[in-house]
């Protein structure tokens, strides 16, 4: 998400920030660009007035002007404004007696039946909620099933198919359920339709006046642009939401759906998809979010996602190995499923601060996403003799190994390249120790001639 909008915001403040001084007309062309790239991000035309008009009058300040770094308080002027647009960051609201409704409204195909399990999944692992799902939908075939399905694969409660019963009798029956089988949470999904009408608008309100939900959540597909933000008013004025999720995230490029709809309704986004994957699920955070739209990386996620997923244990046992400098093929395969599990590379790639500055020799690079599958693959054909001690592997191996892994003896060669490489660093890092490492920095790591004239690296991060 906001891919395009983040390239083209990111050139405009390259070339402020070049500059010693800035002048007023300096800034108005900036921001001229800045507001096209906001209308071709498919922000709504009201929001990107209110957006550049408040940075204007910021940006032309005297603390701007005076600043010894203008165009670095300028992109902060922007952050910031981002920050304000996007809103707060907004928790659950689940401080009620149990069990507390939570009702899912949206159009057909908004991914609506899914986001409701991947919060269950959330709720069960992160808050430790014991959470039932009930489907609402009796108009869509199989609906019913299909949410049956997926708290199953969430190891999540699903309240009982009863053919032929009504919405409004299938959310009463859920609250009661929750009652008596001691529920926190339950997530009420509702019937969508293909657009808004009266008939979807009268069914939704009816529950909601039964239920009294906690938190009416409006799920939205960022794919549908300025559609998204007419479906938000209208819920809102309609049902009245608390919040909003977005889904398809990792589909849009654009964004503008995320920066509209809060602007537009009042109500924060919530939390926003990013896969299929039911664990592709994550708190929406303005700051963080503002943060990678100008490039600033979101190392804060990227930490989390990292303790989410990486395993204890493996990285320990791997630290206290490199500390010895010692790494064998078998490490470098755990280091894979552990990528694995943190997902998309591109997405991981894009929450380190600058990467933008080398998005071209990335994009140009053409990272395949199975590459780490097929080089961990390349590694569980070879023997455990072969992965302790990859000496050993000649030509007649390399083949069988290729064989077995479905590539190129090609593929073997370079994976091997990367391994040595890999090895002899981490051999240095056993030779430094941690007081030599600090001494030397990263150019103590380097091969020679690699690293920078005076030792840049060192004196920059070593000392």
């Amino acid at each position: 998400m906001f891919e395009s909008l983040s390239s083209r915001l990111i050139a405009v403040f390259d070339r402020l920030t070049g500059r010693g001084a800035l002048s007023a007309a300096d800034v108005e062309a900036a921001l001229r660009e800045v507001r096209v790239a906001l209308l071709e991000a498919d922000v709504a035309l009201e929001v990107v007035k209110d957006f550049v008009a408040k940075v204007g009058i910021r940006a032309v300040g005297e603390a701007v002007v005076k600043s010894v770094t203008p165009g670095q308080m300028v992109v902060k002027i922007v952050h910031d404004a981002l920050v304000e647009t996007l809103g707060a960051a907004a928790e659950l609201d689940l401080a009620h007696v149990p069990p507390v409704p939570i009702l899912f409204v949206g159009l057909q195909g908004s991914g609506k039946t899914t986001s409701a399990a991947k919060l269950a999944l959330r709720l069960k692992e992160r808050d430790k909620k014991r959470t039932l799902l009930a489907s609402l939908d009796v108009t869509r075939p199989a609906a019913q099933r299909q949410l049956e399905i997926l708290a199953e694969q969430a190891g999540v409660g699903s309240l009982p198919i009863v053919v032929g019963e009504a919405p409004l009798a299938i959310a009463k029956r859920a609250l009661d359920v929750g009652r008596r089988e001691g529920y926190d949470v339950v997530i009420l999904d509702t019937a969508g339709r293909l657009h808004i009408d009266d008939s979807l608008m009268d069914e939704v309100a009816q529950v909601r006046d039964a239920t009294h939900p906690a938190e009416t959540l409006l799920v939205a597909d960022a794919l549908t642009g300025q559609d998204a933000v007419n479906l938000a008013r209208a819920f809102n004025e309609r049902i009245g939401i608390t919040g909003i999720v977005l889904t398809r995230t990792d589909g849009d490029g654009r964004g503008g759906a995320a920066l509209s709809m809060r602007a537009v309704t009042g109500r924060p986004i919530k939390f926003v998809g990013s896969g299929e994957k039911l664990d592709a699920f994550d708190a929406f955070v303005p700051e963080r979010v503002a943060g990678r739209i100008l490039g600033m990386g979101d190392v804060v996620a990227l930490v989390e996602k990292a303790l989410a997923n990486v395993e204890q244990d493996e990285a320990e046992a791997l630290a206290a190995k490199i500390a010895k400098g010692r790494f064998d093929l078998d490490d470098m395969a755990a280091q894979f499923r552990q990528l694995k599990k943190m997902g998309d590379l591109k997405g991981v790639m894009a929450m380190l601060p600058g990467v933008h500055k080398i998005q071209k020799q990335i994009d140009e690079a053409k990272i395949d996403p199975r590459m780490i599958g097929r080089q961990e693959a390349i590694i569980l054909s070879m023997t455990r003799a072969e992965r302790k001690n990859p000496d050993i592997i000649k030509a007649g191996r390399k083949k069988r190994i290729a064989a077995g892994a479905g590539v190129s003896v090609q593929d073997v060669n370079k994976l091997l390249k990367q391994f040595q490489q890999m090895a002899d660093m981490i051999k240095k890092v056993g030779k430094l120790g941690q007081k030599g490492l600090m001494r030397q920095g990263l150019a103590g790591l380097m091969p020679p001639g690699a690293a920078p004239p005076g030792g840049g690296f060192g004196g920059r991060f070593g000392r």
